[in-house]
């Protein structure tokens, strides 16, 4: 990134057009990753899951709702939280009980109405934050804390990028080094969307190799555009109304965990990126609120949960346009396709590949983002208690692929491998001697942090 690019916080300064591309490159970012959550979930149920649409629109309405929450000041989306998927698997194999003869399409609900409840738990942190203060929570999320952990949510989501894009290595290939021309050597709006550039470039090549009769890598072929031709242009998301069990909140809610500190972790990687103070103002209790209002509204109708997206953090990073009026563009986007079946196949047909090629450079930001967070810190690890921390942060965050399983009332819950990460080095840092790290006494530093306590100044 140029360094001497300085951000836009104002993209109305752009004009209309150019921030309706903006929007466009922001719903291109997330898309992959929201709707790849339904299509595991349907690998689970059987093809009786989560529904596309109903995916889509509730990441709109989500993000929309989670910045009423925030006065409008954070950029950040919403979309489908992975963290849940090892509790939708969980649900699907249940049998004993009422979930005893049921078709996978009927466990569903009961999945839906557990994450409801998780929600639910966001906003009793939010309640803590705010009768305690922000600052005595904080002071247990120090750079060595909250660093390697935005490393880890970079790193965590690697083996994606890695995945989807051995699909086709050589379309991989084209979007990124299309993003990285457009990124160095882009000028005027060019320079500011070059994650879209590298969409719409990659998909001509893939036109392009589909019809010279080349396939992936699997031998299946890259373009498919049976579901295009079925789908209507006009049709309402299947809304379904979640129910509730015991057994299925205790294998859903205990997530709330994970993606509680996945939040902070975000809030502090996005507040790093933009340079502003979002964890004092708006206040991570609002962003907290809105995140967990908006995951148990999603819920209820039959969504899946909502979580601030971290390949939206990178767009950020890499077009320099911080202003959150372009997210809520994206967010009117995801609701528009959500009523357009026709229009959402054609995007969700992007061959996977492509999406594994701009993940490359967006998973790498945010991982990028920590190390500059823990940087401009100063964290100190000649000291052996800072190695110790974020040793078992980063070992506990990548070791814990599969999530570490236990049992609660005969009831098997699954804590991901980022919620190991962020409760074991909180515990640490709380408990190892030798913390000499005060919140708020070193303003230069919680200013890099994101967490800087003065008011902030807008020149």
């Amino acid at each position: 990134m140029d360094g001497q690019t300085k951000p836009i916080r104002d993209a109305r300064t752009l004009g209309v057009p150019r921030m309706l591309l903006l929007g466009l490159q922001h719903m291109f970012a997330m898309f992959g990753a929201t709707i790849l959550v339904p299509i595991l979930v349907n690998n689970y149920f059987e093809g009786e899951g989560l529904s596309v649409q109903v995916t889509l629109i509730c990441a709109g309405l989500g993000t929309l709702f989670f910045h009423v929450c925030s006065k409008m000041k954070v950029p950040a989306f919403l979309g489908s939280s992975f963290a849940f998927l090892g509790g939708f698997e969980t649900v699907s194999k249940l049998d004993s009980g009422i979930f005893a003869g049921m078709s996978m399409g009927e466990k569903l609900p009961y999945a839906c109405g557990g994450i409801v409840v998780a929600g639910a738990l966001y906003l009793v942190l939010a309640l803590v934050i705010k009768a305690l203060g922000v600052r005595k929570v904080m002071r247990f999320l120090p750079p060595v804390v909250t660093g390697p952990i935005i490393i880890c949510i970079g790193l965590s989501l690697a083996p994606t990028a890695v995945s989807n894009a051995s699909q086709n290595w050589l379309l991989a290939l084209v979007a990124l080094v299309t993003i990285i021309i457009f990124n160095i050597w882009g000028k005027g709006m060019l320079k500011i969307i070059p994650i879209l550039m590298g969409v719409v470039v990659s998909y001509a090549a893939a036109l392009l190799f589909h019809a010279l009769g080349m396939a992936n890598a699997d031998g299946s072929a890259i373009l498919n555009f049976a579901a295009v031709s079925q789908a209507s242009w006009v049709g309402i998301p299947p809304f379904e109304l979640c129910k509730f069990d015991l057994t299925a909140v205790l294998v859903m809610a205990p997530i709330a965990l994970a993606t509680m500190m996945e939040h902070i972790g975000d809030m502090s990687a996005i507040s790093a990126t933009v340079g502003e103070n979002f964890i004092e103002d708006p206040g991570l209790h609002r962003t907290l609120m809105g995140d967990g209002i908006a995951t148990s509204l999603a819920a209820l109708v039959g969504g899946p949960a909502n979580t601030t997206y971290g390949e939206n953090t990178g767009v950020l990073e890499l077009s320099r346009v911080h202003d959150p009026r372009v997210i809520r563009i994206a967010a009117v986007y995801a609701i528009i396709l959500s009523c357009v079946p026709k229009i959402a196949e054609v995007i969700a047909s992007m061959p996977s590949a492509i999406i594994g090629g701009v993940s490359f450079m967006l998973y790498g930001m945010i991982s990028a983002i920590g190390v500059r967070n823990v940087v401009e810190n100063h964290v100190d690890f000649t000291k052996s208690r800072n190695l110790i921390i974020a040793a078992v942060i980063m070992v506990s965050a990548l070791g814990f692929s599969g999530g570490l399983t236990f049992v609660v009332g005969g009831t098997s819950v699954t804590l991901t491998g980022l919620a190991i990460a962020a409760i074991a080095g909180i515990v640490l840092n709380a408990v190892l001697p030798g913390n000499d790290y005060v919140f708020g006494a070193d303003h230069t530093a919680d200013a890099n942090q994101g967490v800087d306590m003065r008011p902030t100044f807008k020149g």
